[in-house]
């Protein structure tokens, strides 16, 4: 007999009664525009799959959330979009939470940092640090825009950063290497309203001593073995450059007021990693609760690689000074999502928000794609919408979706949809009885495999084996050939009981999926101990078996890509100056035989005629080409159409469906560079 070659893990094999608390959370979106893909990869659909598969094996979960609503960044969308600050950041906690819902996102609460109970708490644990005498005050020179009348904290200035000098940089932190960032940092800085350069003004603000604590946060990480190596070797290496004390109020109206100081607020980064303790107080009604549960428990934060500064370190600190809620045990950190190997940007209509995603496309579709591509690292993962379409297609519908489907299908029309009773052991043949001895074993060990996965946080593989094991019993399934009637009987009840225990391992994943899988096999949802048992028995009467996944065509994709626009990533003047771009004359043209799309040119570049060929046959006719002067790029390595060398690149523009090839208004002659 074949066998499944795996070893049970023992810490995920049995559940007891209730395995412990848990509270897990992801990094809290900012209350001012839409949530895009780059934010669910990260933190909300991984820490989604843990809580879900930890509520199934009996812990007691929180998993919190909530808008980030106060700081400069807040102020500045409110501003330009003439709203109160109040009004701006409810319309966007209020969408946010439809958009997760849709999603399948399954906190527990979802709430925000402009709560009483954040306000309380923050001001709370400022009092705590200045009595034990990690609080100064220091007089600094902050920028000031007199064209707009105010101080310029944080996102009101831009510059380049002074680590890395990418530029177009906000003033508290940069986006590419992950620094935060001094007052006065800076390089180049400008007003982000107006874009003038600001005059220096001094203004008093309040510090927080975090240099005082180094040696704290060091012993904090060393004895921490579940931190990511990678993430924890370069937050060491921060310390032993140096952390310097942080500026934590700013010169804004909107914010977590300083007790005391009628002037300053809270900088956004100091409430708002306070705020989730805040809102297990605000799930529990009493903070004396909430302390209780959030100190037995492992603490999960989600977060993506832009925001380890703050949650290892200024997080971590207060934590560990004020003594009143622990830090975490697990700060799980992954790369950015980056779209068709270009960075999300919404300036450039670079970007897939989830609002729009979810209006073409079932979010389940979305979980799987993500999940199966994303890693447990800080390396960077690309979104490709034909990789999505591949996944989807071969992977959901031809293996997931197309053993679901002729299982229930095939029990529906050949046994009226009940579950028959299986044959004989000993009547079944011995291929059969091998095979069904490997399912057995399949279903035993499946379960506690997935949950390794997913308690280590390696998602990825967790998938991998569920499609393993979709793929193992697709197989059976084949090879038993039910439909000849011989040994169905005991193939359709082993089937159906795997697909029982596919909804189980799937729910974490597709909640949306596994809940239809059961809703058709009329079974209720069963804790992951249960997993691989066989709780469908025969004469169970299953319900009518529905398309479980649909393909994704190739004109939604195209459209997609079309949608795009054809932005392309900003490039250095230097990129530009390699290319040589320059004018010549078409002396010669004719259509490609066998091809409808491309014509045979030969160009005169000046200084030599060059070979091109060119998808023009549908928009010029040979002749009308012949002594135009067009516009080429000369220094592209040559590329084979339909055996024809081509030379060159003619360059064009194009528009739905009309194109047209570019030209100089003069004659300028041959060979002249297009600069």
């Amino acid at each position: 007999m074949v066998t499944f070659d795996a070893k049970i893990p023992s810490k995920v094999k049995n559940s007891p009664a209730v395995r412990g608390n848990i509270v897990i959370t992801s990094a809290l979106p900012y209350a001012n525009g839409e949530i895009h893909l780059g934010h669910i990869t990260s933190t909300y659909l991984p820490a989604d799959i843990l809580a879900r598969y930890l509520r199934s094996t009996n812990h007691k979960v929180l998993y919190l959330c909530g808008s980030d609503d106060y700081g400069t960044p807040i102020l500045v969308k409110a501003e330009k979009e003439n709203k109160s600050p109040e009004d701006y950041v409810k319309f966007w906690n209020e969408r946010d939470q439809k958009d997760f819902k849709k999603l399948g996102i399954s906190f527990d609460i979802f709430y925000k940092t402009s709560s009483p109970e954040n306000i309380k708490l923050s001001q709370e644990f400022f009092r705590i640090l200045g009595k034990r005498g990690f609080i100064f005050k220091k007089t600094v020179s902050q920028p000031y825009c007199e064209h707009d009348k105010k101080f310029l904290p944080d996102r009101y200035v831009k510059g380049t950063c002074p680590h890395c000098n990418a530029t177009e940089q906000y003033s508290d932190g940069c986006e590419k290497c992950g620094r935060a960032l001094e007052p006065g940092e800076i390089k180049n800085e400008h007003c982000a309203i107006c874009g003038r350069k600001p005059v220096k003004k001094e203004s008093e603000h309040y510090f927080l001593r975090l240099s005082a604590f180094s040696k704290e946060l060091r012993s904090w990480l060393l004895a921490n073995e579940n931190l990511q190596e990678d993430v924890k070797n370069y937050v060491l290496k921060w310390i032993d450059e140096g952390l310097k004390e942080w500026d934590i109020t700013r010169d804004i109206p909107w914010g977590v007021p300083v007790p005391g100081d009628d002037k300053k607020v809270f900088y956004g980064w100091f409430d708002n990693a306070i705020g989730y303790a805040a809102t297990a107080i605000k799930y529990f009604g009493d903070e004396g609760r909430a302390k209780k549960f959030w100190n037995s428990a492992k603490i999960y934060h989600y977060i993506g690689k832009d925001i380890v500064y703050h949650h290892y370190l200024f997080m971590t600190a207060i934590r560990l000074i004020t003594k009143q809620f622990k830090e975490p045990d697990y700060i799980p950190t992954r790369g950015h999502l980056l779209l068709q190997n270009q960075k999300f940007s919404k300036s450039r209509g670079w970007y897939i928000s989830l609002e729009d995603f979810l209006n073409e496309f079932p979010a389940d579709y979305l979980r799987y794609y993500l999940s199966s591509i994303t890693t447990y690292s800080q390396q960077d993962i690309n979104f490709d919408w034909k990789e999505f379409q591949s996944k989807i297609n071969n992977e959901l519908v031809a293996n997931v979706g197309n053993f679901v489907n002729r299982t229930l299908t095939f029990t529906n029309s050949h046994f009226d949809g009940k579950i028959p009773e299986p044959e004989n052991e000993k009547k079944l043949g011995a291929k059969s009885l091998d095979r069904k001895k490997e399912i057995l074993n399949r279903l035993e060990m499946i379960p506690a495999l997935v949950g390794e996965g997913i308690e280590s946080n390696h998602h990825d593989r967790s998938l991998k084996k569920i499609l393993e094991f979709s793929s193992a019993c697709n197989n059976y399934f084949q090879s038993e050939e039910p439909w000849n009637n011989k040994n169905n009987k005991t193939c359709l009840y082993v089937c159906a009981n795997a697909c029982r225990t596919l909804a189980i391992l799937l729910e974490p994943f597709l909640p949306f999926s596994s809940e239809k899988i059961l809703g058709m096999l009329n079974a209720k949802k069963d804790p992951w101990s249960a997993a691989g048992e066989f709780k469908i028995k025969p004469g169970h009467k299953i319900r009518k078996a529905e398309i479980l996944f649909n393909k994704v065509e190739d004109d939604a994709i195209n459209k997609r890509l079309q949608k795009l626009g054809g932005v392309k990533e900003l490039l250095d003047i230097e990129d530009f100056k390699k290319l040589d771009i320059r004018i010549g004359k078409v002396l010669s043209a004719e259509n490609v035989p066998k091809s409808e799309k491309l014509l045979k040119l030969q160009i005169d570049i000046g200084n030599e005629t060059r070979q091109c060929v060119a998808g023009m046959a549908k928009f010029y006719n040979p002749q009308d080409l012949v002594g135009k002067d067009v516009v080429v790029v000369a220094n592209l390595k040559p590329v084979k159409f339909m055996g024809l060398e081509s030379q060159c690149m003619l360059l064009a523009a194009e528009k739905g469906d009309k194109i047209t090839v570019l030209k100089p208004d003069k004659d300028v002659g041959q060979g002249a560079l297009i600069r």
